[in-house]
């Protein structure tokens, strides 16, 4: 009979051919090895030094099972290293890592469910589709993490939208706006208004998402997003009121406008350098009227009354949104 001793079992699911993620620890009874087995508890009062010392000494950290675990003012900085130790695929459910010394982390894909990180230093971590449901915050090093730009619950929303299951995907999206919220509370907190800025266009879309799709309040709220980010990105309302000047412009280009008591327009019958003139007369005309300063050199004329009044309108609302958003930016 053979005493081989029998490895952990456990498959990434980032394993390929080519790759490393595999684990050289023995297995136990269940196939697994200490670490990857989640049966064992892992709530001991030595798990602290135990996981301490399989880092250090190079142990697979990937996919290991700590639910519940008692983690408190542990180390786990990859001293010397320029990249932290990866805990990829990790489960942290409701662990104490309270104080934890966590710089530079990798927790892509990893689970902190209600884990509890008040007082950690957190900076520098890779937490890009890492579950952060019920996260406790407070008082954590937060400077230079990576969220990415979607949470795994976003990501798990959109496949449960295109198998049509509709209860889940709202629910998803209501745990992704939870997230969102602790975390622009938490950054609020903290003073990074860059970070907190953009937590909260993610929270307000997340509302958004949750709400009928033809509905007006869905409409209304694509529509704020769409013109200022939420009140988060000033330079949309720029980017949008250069587009509306040159597109009434090309219309007032068409309709006509008077000048000295003739009425001009572009024409097939004037040349190309006239037509060119006139459109830079009315782009001209059309930054008057957006900017409600109405010299008078030229007016509209039929259509084009109709055009400049809602420009005008238009303008006016822009402007007064980008100081009320810039201003916004500017104090905090």
């Amino acid at each position: 009979m053979s005493d081989k001793k029998q490895t952990c079992q456990y498959k990434d699911p980032e394993n390929t051919d080519h790759s490393s993620f595999y684990c050289t620890e023995a297995a136990t009874s269940s196939g697994y090895c200490f670490w990857h087995d989640k049966t064992i508890d892992k709530s001991t009062p030595d798990i602290k030094g135990k996981l301490e010392l399989h880092a250090k000494n190079g142990g697979m950290l990937r996919g290991i099972q700590l639910s519940q675990s008692q983690l408190e003012g542990i180390d786990l900085v990859n001293h010397g290293k320029k990249e932290g130790y990866d805990f990829s695929y990790a489960d942290f459910y409701h662990a104490n890592l309270k104080n934890g010394h966590l710089f530079n982390i990798n927790l892509t894909n990893a689970s902190l469910m209600k884990a509890d990180l008040r007082d950690s230093n957190l900076n520098c971590a890779n937490l890009e589709k890492t579950n952060m449901l019920g996260v406790k915050w407070s008082g954590s090093k937060f400077e230079n993490v990576k969220i990415g730009t979607k949470l795994k619950q976003e990501f798990d929303a959109k496949t449960a939208q295109i198998n049509k299951d509709i209860p889940s995907s709202i629910d998803y999206l209501e745990q992704a706006e939870e997230i969102y919220r602790d975390l622009r509370k938490h950054a609020e907190r903290e003073g990074i208004f860059s970070l907190s800025g953009f937590f909260i266009q993610k929270e307000l879309t997340m509302r958004r998402l949750q709400l009928p799709r033809y509905s007006m309040a869905r409409f209304l709220s694509k529509i704020v997003d769409i013109f200022c980010g939420y009140g988060e990105a000033p330079l949309r309302i720029i980017g949008l009121s250069i587009i509306i000047i040159i597109l009434c412009a090309i219309m007032y280009s068409f309709t006509g406008l008077n000048y000295q008591d003739t009425i001009q327009t572009i024409s097939s019958e004037q040349s190309l350098q006239q037509n060119i003139h006139f459109f830079l007369s009315s782009l001209y005309y059309s930054v008057v009227t957006f900017t409600t300063l109405g010299y008078g050199d030229f007016t509209p004329v039929g259509l084009s009354r109709a055009i400049a009044a809602i420009e005008a309108f238009t303008g006016s609302f822009t402007i007064a949104l980008f100081v009320v958003v810039f201003v916004k930016k500017m104090t905090r």
